[in-house]
């Protein structure tokens, strides 16, 4: 039997019965297999942890990251007040997993795209995207409320995992064109049990693809914890099966991830393929607004993951390296409160609704059909109209 991938570290062997090939092909699986306990280079005190793979990003590109994180930590306080106000619709709060998004996004260059899903509003606010067009969409307007292409970032997904195939099919076109694009395609571990999931991973490794897989394990799918998903040793683990490898990652550790997310990024871009990391997280809030996580979580097992909060952990460690002082804590805690106050503004506006955009956008030249609905809509509307004064109805 003829073992082919197109992945470089694999190339083309014979099944081994002994000796050396034995010793490839374990050296192949060795490869592919993720660490045995997640990556993690500062850890929940503060302190920095030595890894030998991983070295530990510099002081400047850990500050920058930080002020994102502290940004979007606002944000989702912000969201989650303009709910309880009526203001937006939903809310998938990301509290505690920010570290997950902000690495997502500056992990990145320019030219990469990001294929986010519904709870990454601070992955693609950290990508440059509007805050208050990255919110539109979760707020019930009836567009995304930002182009994807001004900083390729995808539109957010509710269906769970078919941005992966979206994502896919960017890193296949680029390859086609002979571009130096990298894809980073977000997902849950709810999503790792769909269908979608499956094919997003196994075409991107039969062709070789730059996208980078970045599975945010936050232990629930909604109300279904993940022993009751999967009883694979990982989800890492799964990219064995596909022929890439797997990695895992301490989820709130913010150095960590810009460490384990940029090697998978580069790696991609320098003809590697696919990879698959999965940060192990925590959701500290519901799932949104309309879920009451009480009913099946308690409190006890929330509490366990307050001291590994990503914000703090970071704070503590900067503060160390006299990286961050008052001063800078201070000028930071302003940007973000600057944010959160464009995003009351913004949304508090009254949004001026034009009836008649139910029939602009559905092709790019009107049928005959629509044309008529609108007549009809326009008719209907002039009804109701009150009369001018003087007009004699």
């Amino acid at each position: 039997m003829t073992i082919s991938t197109g992945s470089p570290w694999h190339g083309s062997m014979q099944e081994p019965s002994g000796g050396a090939d034995l010793d490839a092909r374990r050296a192949v699986e060795s490869y592919m297999l993720p660490s045995a306990e997640p990556v993690r280079l500062v850890d929940p005190e503060g302190r920095h942890v030595h890894n030998d793979t991983y070295p530990l990003p510099d002081g400047g590109a850990l500050l920058s990251a930080y002020r994102e994180l502290v940004v979007g930590r606002r944000v989702n306080d912000q969201a989650n007040a303009l709910v309880r106000q009526g203001r937006m619709a939903v809310y998938p709060s990301s509290h505690g997993q920010e570290a997950c998004q902000v690495a997502a996004a500056l992990c990145l260059g320019a030219g990469d795209w990001l294929f986010p899903t519904y709870r990454d509003t601070v992955a693609v606010l950290a990508r440059g995207v509007d805050p208050i067009q990255a919110l539109t969409l979760l707020r019930g307007d009836w567009h995304s409320g930002y182009d994807p292409y001004e900083h390729n970032v995808s539109i957010q997904a509710t269906p769970l995992a078919t941005q992966l195939l979206h994502a896919v099919g960017v890193a296949h076109a680029a390859k086609l064109k002979g571009e130096n694009t990298v894809v980073l395609a977000m997902c849950g571990d709810g999503a790792t049990s769909e269908g979608d999931f499956h094919e997003a991973l196994n075409f991107a490794a039969v062709f070789h693809l730059p996208v980078v897989f970045f599975v945010q394990n936050n232990q629930y799918a909604i109300s279904v914890p993940l022993s009751r998903q999967s009883v694979a040793p990982s989800l890492a683990h799964k990219a064995i099966g596909y022929g890439m490898p797997g990695e895992r990652v301490d989820g709130n550790d913010l150095a960590a991830l810009l460490a384990v997310l940029g090697k998978a990024v580069d790696r991609a871009r320098d003809g590697g393929g696919p990879a698959l990391v999965e940060a192990h997280t925590y959701r500290m809030q519901s799932h949104t607004n309309a879920d009451d996580a009480t009913r099946y979580r308690t409190e006890d097992e929330v509490a366990q993951w307050v001291p590994r909060d990503p914000l703090q952990r970071m704070r503590t460690y900067l503060a160390e390296l006299k990286l961050l002082d008052d001063a800078a804590e201070e000028d930071i805690a302003g940007q973000a409160e600057r944010v959160a106050t464009a995003l009351r503004d913004g949304l508090n506006a009254e949004t001026q609704v034009d009836p008649e955009d139910l029939f602009r956008h559905v092709f790019t030249e009107q049928t005959s059909q629509l044309r008529e609905q609108a007549a009809k809509l326009r008719e209907e509307l002039s009804r109701d109209e009150p009369a001018a004064p003087g007009s004699g109805a």
